[in-house]
C-alpha cells in the first residue's frame, strides 16, 4: 500500500500500519487557477435587512454577483425557515475552485457559525478532502438549502426549490470542474430523482444544461453513524479524484 493509499484509509478511521506522511497538494490541471479569492464564512452586511428587502423578480438571481447574491440569501423570506433560522449559511471556499461540494442543509453548529460543515460532520469531511491531497480552502461547499431546518429534518422539496436559484448562480460563479454530492438528499435534489443512494453512487452524472461532471459520496454524517461503510466511501473519493484527473486530461466522463 502506498503512501496516499495510506492517507485515504487514516482520513477515514480505518486502521492501517503505515506512518502518514504530510499533506501533498493536487497536481495542477491545465488551466486551472492557482489562486482565487476566499469567501468569507461570517454574516451577511446588516445593511440589508430582511424584513425590507423585497423578493428578486424571477431570473434576477442569475445575473447576481458574489456580494449581491449573499445580500440576496441573507434577507430571503420565500419560506417559513427564516423565522427560525439563527442566520443563513451561505457558502464558503475558493471563488474560483476546481471542485465544488454540495451538502443537503444546515445543521445546529452551522446555524450558529454561518458555515457549512464546521460540526464533527464537517471534521470528517475536512478529513476527507485532505485525503484527496485538498485544503478545504482550496474548494467551494455549500448546500441545497442556506436555512437551518428545525430540529435538523430532512429539506422539503418546495424549500429546496426556493433556494435552488441561489445554489444554481453559485455553481455558475464558481464554474467548477466537477460537483460532489455530498450524501443522498443533496444528491436526489440537484438531480431531480428519488433514485436510491446506492444507484446513483460510482457513476459521473450531467448537472443541468450544460451537464457539469457531479459524482456522488456518502454524507460524513452518515459514516459517522455507519463507520463500516467507510471502505466504501473511500471507493466513492477515490472515484472522484480520478473523474478530475480525467477531466484534467480533457477525456470524456459523461456516459
Amino acid at each position: 500500500m502506498d503512501a496516499r493509499h495510506a492517507a485515504y484509509l487514516e482520513a477515514l478511521g480505518i486502521d492501517v500500519y503505515v506512518r502518514r506522511g504530510p499533506a501533498v497538494g493536487p497536481a495542477a490541471t491545465p488551466g486551472s487557477p492557482q489562486q482565487g479569492a476566499l469567501e468569507s464564512p461570517g454574516p451577511a452586511s446588516a445593511g440589508l435587512s430582511a424584513a425590507t428587502a423585497p423578493l428578486e423578480a424571477p431570473g434576477a438571481v442569475a445575473s447576481l454577483d458574489w456580494d449581491a447574491l449573499r445580500e440576496t440569501v441573507a434577507a430571503c423570506r420565500r419560506c417559513d425557515l427564516h423565522s427560525t433560522r439563527t442566520q443563513t449559511v451561505f457558502g464558503v471556499g475558493k471563488h474560483a475552485a476546481r471542485w465544488m461540494f454540495i451538502g443537503e442543509a444546515p445543521g445546529a453548529d452551522e446555524d450558529r457559525q454561518g458555515e457549512p460543515f464546521v460540526g464533527r460532520a464537517g471534521q470528517l469531511l475536512t478529513s476527507m478532502l485532505r485525503a484527496l491531497g485538498l485544503p478545504r480552502e482550496d474548494v467551494y461547499i455549500a448546500n441545497v438549502l442556506k436555512c437551518r431546518p428545525p430540529g435538523n429534518r430532512d429539506p422539503r422539496p418546495e424549500e429546496a426549490r426556493f433556494c435552488r436559484g441561489y445554489l444554481d448562480r453559485q455553481i455558475e460563479l464558481v464554474d467548477p470542474a466537477l460537483i460532489v454530492a455530498v450524501g443522498r438528499i443533496a444528491a436526489q435534489s440537484l438531480l431531480e430523482t428519488d433514485a436510491a443512494l446506492s444507484k446513483l453512487r460510482g457513476k459521473v452524472h450531467g448537472l443541468g444544461a450544460r451537464r457539469r461532471p457531479l459524482v456522488v459520496i456518502y454524507h460524513p454524517a452518515y459514516l459517522l453513524r455507519s463507520p463500516g461503510e467507510k471502505r466504501k466511501a473511500w471507493l466513492d473519493l477515490l472515484q472522484a479524484k480520478q473523474v478530475f484527473e480525467r477531466i484534467g486530461r480533457g477525456e470524456q466522463v459523461l456516459t
